[in-house]
């Protein structure tokens, strides 16, 4: 009579197709963040591009000019304020320049 269960052949075949499988899932899931972070980054550079044209048509500023509070821009920016941080641990500087555009140390500069 048989016992009942695996012999160790077919847990090993199983435990292979697991590993094959996790081998393919894993790199295009790393590629997939990477690029979810480059997005999510260059989309908040065009919404601080967006505030500082919208606050400097307002205020009267014209190129070349600095705002001197930054936080009045977070009226103008939904679902992210100056204090944001890029995704991928970046920083973003030229925030408050007129003209200058808002750049990341990781993704670079506008698109």
């Amino acid at each position: 009579m048989r016992k009942s269960g695996f012999t160790l052949v077919e847990i090993m075949i199983v435990v292979a197709i697991i590993g094959l499988l996790a081998a393919i899932a894993i790199p295009n899931f790393m590629r997939a963040r990477a690029t979810t972070q480059q997005n999510t980054c260059w989309n908040n550079i065009r919404q601080f591009e967006a505030a500082k044209a919208q606050y400097a048509l307002e205020a009267g500023l014209s190129t070349g000019a600095t705002i001197a509070d930054s936080t009045v821009l977070n009226g103008y920016l939904t679902n992210l304020t100056v204090a944001s941080s890029c995704p991928a641990k970046g920083a973003y500087s030229n925030i408050t320049g007129i003209g200058t555009p808002v750049t990341c140390g990781i993704h670079g500069g506008p698109v």
